[in-house]
């Protein structure tokens, strides 16, 4: 009879987590390639999962992906109607499931701060909306829903990205259904450490503020350089964008660029900024997974991605 598994060697699920160009791609690929059984990668990237859009989203290229299979991306058409969070759960899910299912490792790597949250600490179950409260909201201008919450929640203000016009008008939705705000009621956002399902593991690349500035800055630049401004043109050609990818990083500001209120330099510039913003939500974010049981965090800059998938290897599953 074979022998049972030891527990090192059960599948597990790694949750590769940092800043927005903080190499967690690369990680994630380097331990799929090393980790004993092999692993796979499932995307938790709210934009990676739109058909075309590849460049602005920083995408990885099959040439970057290394034969690993990744899921989750290319999922979501950007002309169609939104990929919700549960859309997200949903596939993440099956995804682990099917990948543990063939004897292999799972491993969760995407910058989507409330994808992530979600798969380990389960979604908010709120009130059923109320469709002509959704409509009044969603006729305001985006500057004026964040100017509401801000005051009524600024909680939760603090919490949503100021372009994420979903979540905004949510949350407004919630205070004027039941009166109270949503950061009240959505517990999970307990700053409280967690201990993670049994089997899940959280691996964190740290960056200082002004070298992964840098990164950003050179990423931003090498979109550009790559098509970004063409990649926005063949997206057009196809249809409008839904509501939440024209919000993206990058191809918001391409698209002002096309509607004359920005020069391209100055949609670069532009792109910068937000996405540094972005980096800096993220680092707020993530001190929440500091205190995690088994935690185990790199420092990037002084880390190569192959001493770094090396220490995550040694720590999990002993010398191999």
């Amino acid at each position: 009879m074979p022998a049972t598994p030891s527990p090192t060697d059960a599948p597990r699920t790694i949750l590769v987590l940092g800043p927005t160009a903080g190499g967690k791609t690369a990680l994630s690929v380097e331990l799929a390639l090393r980790m004993p059984g092999g692993g796979e990668c499932v995307s938790a990237d709210s934009m990676q999962v739109y058909r075309g859009m590849d460049i602005g989203t920083a995408k990885p290229s099959a040439e970057e992906r290394r034969g690993v299979p990744h899921h989750l991306i290319d999922v979501a058409d950007p002309h169609g109607g939104p990929f919700t969070v549960a859309d997200w759960v949903d596939g993440a899910r099956a995804a682990i499931e099917a990948i543990h299912a063939r004897g292999r490792h799972a491993i969760v790597v995407g910058g989507t701060n409330l994808y992530v949250k979600s798969l380990t600490e389960g979604m908010f179950e709120g009130p059923a909306g109320d469709p002509e409260i959704r409509a009044r909201l969603e006729a305001l201008p985006t500057e004026m829903l964040r100017g509401d919450l801000e005051h009524h929640d600024p909680v939760a203000a603090s919490r949503i990205h100021f372009n994420d016009r979903r979540r905004t008008i949510r949350a407004l939705e919630v205070w004027m259904i039941t009166g109270r705000r949503i950061s009240e009621l959505q517990q999970q956002w307990s700053d409280a450490p967690r201990a993670l399902p049994a089997g899940m593991h959280v691996v964190g690349l740290e960056w200082p503020v002004d070298l992964i500035n840098q990164r950003i800055n050179h990423r931003v630049h090498a979109m550009v350089e790559a098509g970004l401004e063409q990649e926005v043109m063949r997206l057009l050609a196809k249809g409008s964008l839904n509501r939440q990818a024209i919000e993206a990083v990058g191809y918001r500001e391409v698209l002002r660029h096309f509607a004359h209120e920005l020069s391209i330099e100055e949609a670069e510039e532009e792109t910068k900024v937000r996405t540094r913003q972005y980096a800096r939500q993220q680092r707020t974010w993530l001190r929440r997974f500091k205190a995690v049981p088994g935690a185990i965090w790199i420092d990037g800059p002084m880390t190569t991605t192959e001493a770094a998938a090396g220490l995550v290897i040694e720590t999990l599953f002993g010398a191999r």
